[in-house]
């Protein structure tokens, strides 16, 4: 492993975490999670009173944040065993700590810190819609102001977590004769309020939820829905391509990297135990090279992911080194769980090991959060390539 110069509250929480995973989430709970699309939200809530939820939280709202690299550091253990434990935490500390913290109003943040730092509280992103994916300018789902309410109908597509979440922070375009990105804002939706129809979407991997589609039919909400405030209407295209968007990458790619990091280590130890022709397998020349590119790969992965989240947590600009985290730990993960399947050979399509669930994962890393072929472009226009 690198010998990155970590911080040693980081390197402590690694290893309090390591003890929870192996303590907490063995290989078979692991599996009927897996199959039931669901977490364990008992150990959720022992992870929260752990004060993890409170890591992108700063202290004067109960928090000990915000602390974007111990945040991902603890995203990457979690995901040592899938995300299972992994998703919930993100969708607390950072679709709901983070967002309310960069984007909320004073009395939001009053009100929502204190109970997203206790993991009370978990937010589901309203972004895609059926007929708008990466092109987020072009959102459909409509909010109007009427006296002091807002009335909100669409629908949105892929809203991870929307069946446990109480929130959804929903992008709506809320001035129909705007320019695409002038007319757009973000509201808070509870997943509770009339109107409000969650429709499970089936899917083959991040399976510690359903994905859903959510239809809006005139949801009636006040005025202080608005993120960061009624004087933020029409502002939310500033909220989505600022430091959220940015943070959003590292969320994805160490969820990438810890998955990744999971599948080499299985492998690795299956190597040395299966024997072939009278020795291990890892002795045998196209094996060992197979890993060690593997394991060379997963190393550049670490330092990419390590020098974005270190240049977010100091505040300074990161928006290419996100970009590039988020498309080479996504491509590369794949490499890397493909080359570790075929280590495994025909165990690695068995249910009673990890990498059958670690591929799929892992294959749909390129997709989420931004895709790969996205980051091609924010890349090539930072690099300022002509268009």
């Amino acid at each position: 492993m690198t010998n990155l110069p970590e911080p040693s509250h980081v390197t402590d929480l690694r290893s309090v975490l390591q003890r929870f995973v192996a303590d907490k989430a063995p290989r078979e709970k692991r599996r009927e999670w897996d199959r039931a699309h669901s977490f364990p939200r008992d150990l959720f809530r022992e992870l929260a009173d752990l004060g993890l939820c409170g890591l992108t939280v700063p202290e004067e709202y109960g928090g000990t944040g915000p602390d974007i690299v111990a945040a991902v550091a603890a995203i990457e253990e979690l995901c040592r065993a899938g995300s299972f434990l992994a998703g919930p935490f993100i969708q607390c500390a950072f679709y709901g700590g983070m967002n309310i913290l960069e984007n909320g109003s004073a009395e939001q943040k009053a009100q929502l810190l204190p109970r997203l730092a206790k993991g009370e509280l978990i937010f589901a992103y309203g972004l895609s819609e059926p007929d708008v994916g990466g092109d987020l300018s072009q959102v459909s789902t409509r909010a109007r102001r009427e006296g002091d309410e807002i009335v909100v109908n669409g629908a949105k597509r892929w809203c991870t977590g929307a069946d446990f979440a109480d929130t959804i922070y929903c992008l709506v375009r809320s001035d129909p004769d705007a320019p695409a990105r002038g007319g757009l804002s973000f509201v808070l939706i509870p997943t509770n309020a009339p109107g409000v129809t969650i429709t499970p979407i089936d899917h083959v991997n991040l399976r510690y939820t359903l994905s859903s589609d959510v239809h809006f039919d005139e949801v009636r909400l006040p005025l202080s829905a608005v993120v960061g405030g009624p004087e933020k209407w029409n502002q939310g295209w500033k909220m989505l391509a600022g430091r959220a968007l940015d943070i959003e990458k590292l969320e994805i790619s160490a969820c990438a990297f810890g998955i990744a990091q999971a599948a080499l280590d299985e492998a690795w130890a299956y190597s040395q135990e299966r024997v072939q022709f009278g020795k291990p397998i890892a002795a045998h020349q196209a094996v060992r090279h197979a890993l060690v590119d593997a394991r060379a790969k997963l190393e550049a992965c670490r330092l990419m992911l390590w020098n974005a989240a270190r240049l977010a947590n100091e505040g300074k600009s990161c928006a290419v080194e996100t970009s590039m985290a988020k498309l080479f730990i996504g491509e590369t993960g794949v490499e890397i769980a493909l080359a570790c399947q075929r280590v495994m050979g025909a165990y690695a399509m068995s249910a009673d090991y990890d990498i059958e669930r670690n591929v799929r994962d892992l294959l749909g890393m390129p997709i989420v959060g931004g895709s790969s072929n996205m980051q091609r472009n924010n890349l090539a226009a930072l690099w300022k390539l002509p268009a």
